[in-house]
């Protein structure tokens, strides 16, 4: 039987690789060369488009860790990443023209790789198949799988940034729903009185945003429902005030009355080790958004495990749709990988593909599929977008909020990073004899 693989970015790539190397033949369709997207210059394939870093080499870190689990599951892109690596501090940067060049080779000479340069438009009922079309899927592919999932395709500009829970100042910030509906501590409010408002709006509107290009350009409609905090703030000092920081509802309990504006924070998942600002979507620059949001009392010392962004993106509504072996629940035959998952960043996508690709792997072989430990950033990742209690879903990177809380949990960073990845790699070894992978 052969698998087809769509898409041949980083998730198709390495989706191919693990579905090859066990000996599965593979047709691997791209548009490429004859047709790119506006974000592509390249027509080689796993293009890297926005930058040559694939984040902190360190193992203590939650992207260290990541590529470290994906060595040790035998990955095409994490063996070439590290083949042609460039001096970047404490990053895995590449040669991209390079690296690119060498997962192009390593496909197209597999045996049992089969490129196909081709416009895929409808996904088949017929065959195991991995969508790996990423986040510039194309338009006709798009609105079939809008059509075939219920309309369950969303489309967004901006995206709130996402805070560490621990790293919260709870002095300045209590759980309360507003006029008390709801369990009592859905939401984690950060007060601000008028002065601290008034200083947090003169920086927010000033503050410098980061370059859209042409291609990140949407439908004005869509744009609107996803208005940037600061274009919200432009139109009058008052209008986030009575829109995502209004107050109303809600009494401070160190003061007793209502605060003059409200910042509301609400648990990312259900462990709440990640909040995320509601109604806070922004372009600002990542160190602007660290400096003005800080201005918050409550967030004056947060640690931001995603900073909020605005791009052209295309992915599904996979807590509704996928289970953690990234196989459709209504057709396991058909599988998602990459950023149209929800999964964010270069080898966040490259792991997703790698899960699919094993997994398909196991459903021609007529065996059962797989679900990574939660305990690893693979199996987590995976647990994040399949996680039907996620509400108002938005794509997540690796982070080490999203791994289990440790059961003796030390105050210093760099420790509790390695005690994560120490429990991680115990379990994924084991995992991996279990079930011979």
């Amino acid at each position: 039987m052969t698998v087809n693989v769509f898409g041949a970015g980083l998730a198709g790539c390495e989706a191919a690789y693990q579905l090859a190397k066990r000996g599965i033949k593979v047709r691997l369709y791209d548009m490429k060369p004859h047709k790119k997207t506006p974000a592509h210059s390249s027509e080689k394939l796993a293009e890297l488009v926005c930058s040559n870093s694939l984040k902190a080499r360190r193992v203590e870190s939650a992207a260290g860790l990541l590529k470290e689990e994906m060595r040790h599951l035998d990955s095409l892109l994490v063996k070439f990443a590290d083949k042609c690596s460039v001096p970047a501090g404490g990053a895995l940067a590449v040669d991209r023209d390079l690296f690119s060049s060498m997962v192009t080779d390593a496909v197209k000479n597999h045996e049992n790789i089969t490129f196909v340069s081709d416009e895929i438009e409808v996904i088949p009922d017929d065959a195991i198949s991995i969508v790996a079309t990423g986040p510039l899927t194309s338009y006709a592919l798009s609105e079939h799988i809008s059509g075939r999932l219920g309309d369950q395709l969303s489309f967004f500009d901006a995206a709130a940034p996402i805070v560490s829970a621990d790293s919260i100042d709870m002095q300045h910030a209590f759980f309360e729903s507003r006029y008390g509906k709801g369990d009592g501590d859905d939401y984690l409010n950060c007060p601000l009185n008028k002065e601290e408002y008034e200083i947090f709006y003169d920086a927010l509107v000033s503050a410098e945003r980061a370059p859209v290009h042409d291609f990140d350009v949407r439908d004005p409609k869509v744009y609107e429902g996803c208005m940037p905090i600061e274009v919200l703030a432009q139109r009058g000092v008052d209008t986030i005030r009575f829109g995502p920081m209004k107050p109303v509802g809600l009494r401070d309990p160190k003061t007793g009355h209502r605060p003059w504006a409200v910042l509301q924070l609400r648990k990312e998942t259900a462990s709440g080790e990640m909040f995320n600002l509601v109604g806070f979507q922004t372009n600002l620059k990542f160190s602007e958004q660290k400096r003005v949001f800080g201005l918050i009392p409550a967030l004056k010392n947060a640690e931001f495990l995603r900073y909020g962004v605005m791009h052209r993106n295309t992915f599904i509504n996979s807590p509704k749709l996928l289970g953690a072996d990234y196989a459709l629940r209504a057709n396991n035959n058909i599988f998602f990988a990459g950023q149209i998952t929800g999964v964010e960043g270069y080898m966040e996508s490259a792991s997703s593909g790698l899960v699919a690709g094993i997994n398909a792997y196991m459903r021609v072989s007529g065996r059962n599929t797989v679900v990574f430990p939660e305990s690893t950033m693979i199996g987590s990742l995976s647990r994040y977008i399949s996680d039907e209690t996620v509400s108002d879903f938005q794509p997540m990177g690796a982070n080490l909020g999203v791994l289990p809380p440790l059961e003796d949990r030390p105050r210093d960073k760099s420790l509790r990073g390695a005690m994560y990845a120490q429990r991680s790699l115990i379990s994924l070894d084991s995992f991996i004899k279990d079930n011979n992978l």
